[in-house]
């Protein structure tokens, strides 16, 4: 991976959350480094998709949530009173597991929702940042003749780096997946995967993974999770070779998990 990044962008100091009764969360401090490609991992049901949705507000569309504690974008807390949770959305986008194209819209109109409703609405802009995405998502070489065409008549990888390329439409800081290859075979895996490292020229990225040797691969930052709890996080290389807590040894060795 490249030479480690200095300048932190997102922050989480003393985060909790809950389901209801249940916690998800408990008590997490964790830095996020700008131009970084940084894997959450731990065994399901240990808080990972939880933590990727709190640092866009979508754990409070969830009935019944709550958080305490301290999610930081650029030093400014996005919980504030006076923070637009809509526009934090826009700052930090988010691919979820299964790729999902608006099934109504073409190739080209999956990409060009978001602008539209933030009001670019036609003309060579909207066309412009249309290809510029789809070139970032290293999908315009394969559909570039077939922007009309649905898209759901792609296939799944493709859909996975269409909603990428809807994602990067809107000119996101960060960018959340959690678990954006969970649904794909090995081919476009591999895609998806080379992709995620090209994006941290221009973005700060966070994916949620249960593949390790994923995570190896992709990122330069890997935070642990286990029962809401961070265990450990590092530069990824010294997670993996010469992890500090015996429970991270444990989970990467596969002694469970």
């Amino acid at each position: 991976m490249s030479e480690t990044p200095s300048k932190d962008k997102m922050q989480c100091n003393g985060l909790s959350a809950w389901f209801g009764s249940k916690q998800a969360l408990k008590n997490i401090n964790l830095t996020v480094k700008a131009n970084s490609v940084t894997a959450i991992i731990g065994p399901s049901g240990c808080g990972k998709s939880t933590l990727v949705r709190c640092f866009n507000r979508m754990h409070e569309l969830i009935p019944n949530s709550k958080i305490e504690g301290k999610v930081l974008l650029d030093g400014e807390n996005i919980y504030a009173d006076h923070v637009d949770p809509v526009l934090i959305r826009r700052r930090v986008g988010m691919v979820f597991q299964k790729p999902n194209p608006f099934p109504t819209m073409s190739i080209y109109d999956n990409v060009a929702a978001g602008l539209k409703l933030t009001g670019v609405k036609k003309g060579k802009n909207l066309d412009d940042i249309v290809k510029q995405s789809l070139e970032k998502a290293h999908l315009w070489d394969e559909v570039k003749d077939d922007l009309k065409k649905s898209g759901t008549s792609i296939s799944g990888g493709q859909q996975q780096r269409l909603c990428i390329a809807r994602a990067i439409a809107l000119q996101p800081e960060v960018i959340l997946m959690d678990e954006p290859c969970s649904a794909l075979d090995p081919i476009a895996t591999a895609k998806i995967e080379e992709l995620i490292v090209s994006l941290k020229r221009d973005y700060t990225v966070v994916v949620v993974t249960h593949n390790m040797q994923q995570a190896a691969r992709v990122s330069d930052f890997t935070a642990f999770l286990y029962l809401g709890q961070l265990v450990e996080y590092g530069a990824t290389i010294s997670v993996f070779e010469n992890p500090k807590s015996e429970l991270t040894e444990k989970y990467i060795t596969g002694k469970f998990g």
